[in-house]
């Protein structure tokens, strides 16, 4: 299994002013910051918040991986093995957001109830996958939060053989590193390199801040022409109410 970087080393740079500032920035937001610097797939499809309502969440990503069920190693008695998702989710660290790759595989289910459950008393912020959970009254009665596409009955291997963690992945056409930040709310999950965070920390609150002034000049009748994007008087305008 390839091995990158401590998790704990990274975690610790994600301090709670970090989370507590991205917290108050939309996907939306992040998706355009992001866009910007040039990146524009860090938008993870099938990826959709299981509960209504669900709060965003913010945290650095613990990976996982599926491959295609493969008759041999996809069984009921691989749940036992050392490498298995059981074993994986002991791994995990609290605060985490565990991201799991399953291919866009939406007939078999990744996690159940009972694995949620562990994974919420380890203090798991939040489960985030391209495939789907089983056992939904149950997932959605452990707590955990879950962005995911769907629900199926049958078991991971019916269609999946779980082969490691903490290594990179795809998820939802999105390469996924350890490293990352994975930010998630009602418009889906993104991911942010770690490369890149100090950059979205310090843009993403001004280009929030920015819109909401946008949003109050369309309130008051302002035509969007000149506004959205601003021109350079409309952006002279908004910098001279930053200095009020």
């Amino acid at each position: 299994m390839l091995k990158f970087a401590s998790f704990g080393a990274f975690a610790a740079m994600l301090d709670k002013k970090a989370i507590d500032t991205l917290r108050q920035v939309s996907t939306a937001t992040i998706t355009t910051v992001l866009l910007k610097k040039g990146l524009r797939n860090i938008w993870m499809r099938g990826a959709r918040p299981l509960r209504p309502g669900q709060e965003r969440l913010v945290g650095p990503a613990f990976t996982l991986r599926f491959v295609p069920a493969r008759e041999d190693l996809a069984t009921p008695e691989s749940w036992s093995s050392p490498i298995s998702t059981r074993t994986a989710i002991e791994a995990m660290p609290e605060g985490c957001i565990t991201v799991v790759d399953a291919m866009g595989i939406t007939d078999a289910g990744i996690f159940g109830d009972i694995l949620c459950a562990r994974m919420a008393k380890r203090g798991v912020t939040a489960l985030v996958t391209d495939g789907v959970v089983r056992d939904l009254e149950g997932v959605l009665g452990t707590g955990l939060p879950v962005w995911c596409d769907g629900a199926a009955a049958p078991p991971s291997v019916a269609g999946l053989t779980f082969v490691g963690w903490g290594e990179p992945i795809g998820c939802g056409g999105v390469a996924v590193f350890p490293d990352d930040v994975v930010v998630a709310d009602k418009d889906g999950a993104v991911l942010i390199p770690k490369a890149m965070l100090d950059h979205v920390l310090v843009e993403g609150p001004a280009q929030e801040a920015q819109e909401a002034w946008i949003v109050d000049e369309v309130n008051r009748g302002a035509a969007l022409p000149g506004l959205y994007p601003m021109n350079a008087e409309t952006k002279a305008r908004y910098e001279a109410t930053l200095k009020k």
